[in-house]
């Protein structure tokens, strides 16, 4: 890898409406390029409201097989940028079987890699195990042409185990696409502590590891769509 490499987080709040995210995360990734970035990383489950606040069978529309649609879209960013781009996607990997993935793109359109989300939250307002299955691909960097990336997501955050694999098997960076925020019942003193708690475990990662961490968060309030809580500010 590279010394020094020009790395751009996009950070959106997102509507309903998938297309309009679409045009904003584009417009975004080229504002980023314009900034110089050779690595563009996006937060989890970006094409989208994050969903999982409810339980909804509805809702496993919004999943889609890689290759798809998405992947098309993003690796035609990748090429018109010539950037490594991180995305994170609700894959439908058949019946029944759907997975929180980030995938990969190198600076030729080309799918680099994959990372299905190992560790699976099911906490008020994060009732992912309603949707996803935890991943089978074990821990592998990825290898794009900047480096080897160490690929995760969000709740893996919590666990060395995860980290410290990517890093044993040669990853030069640990990259984070996340969704995670504040419950509408949490107080100020939960909020600080929460905070507190992720921003130490990140830095763990980078010390435990002699890597560089990179978190990519969502940003906003999002409501919760059965209307059961005020929903999450992330």
């Amino acid at each position: 890898m590279e010394r020094i490499i020009k790395v751009g987080l996009v950070q959106q709040a997102n509507t309903s409406v998938i297309e309009t995210n679409l045009k904003n995360l584009a417009r975004n990734i080229e504002d980023c390029v314009q900034r110089g970035a050779q690595l563009v990383a996006l937060q989890e489950l970006h094409n989208s409201l994050y969903f999982c606040q409810t339980e909804n069978t509805a809702l496993f529309d919004l999943a889609e097989s890689i290759p798809g649609p998405s992947t098309d879209f993003y690796s035609a960013l990748a090429v018109t940028h010539q950037i490594v781009l991180i995305t994170s996607l609700f894959e439908k990997r058949a019946a029944g079987l759907y997975h929180n993935t980030a995938v990969v793109f190198d600076r030729d359109g080309s799918i680099a890699g994959k990372y299905r989300k190992m560790h699976i939250p099911d906490d008020p307002a994060y009732y992912e195990k309603f949707y996803f299955t935890p991943g089978d691909m074990g821990f592998e960097p990825i290898q794009t042409s900047l480096g080897k990336l160490g690929v995760l997501i969000c709740w893996d955050q919590w666990y060395p185990e995860a980290a410290r694999l990517m890093a044993l098997k040669g990853a030069e960076v640990l990259i984070y696409p996340t969704a995670i925020g504040w419950e509408s019942s949490d107080t100020d003193d939960e909020k600080s502590r929460q905070l507190n708690a992720w921003i130490i475990s990140q830095q763990a990662h980078a010390v435990a590891n002699g890597l560089p961490v990179i978190s990519v968060n969502r940003v906003g309030h999002e409501p919760d769509p059965s209307g059961q809580t005020n929903g999450i500010l992330f």
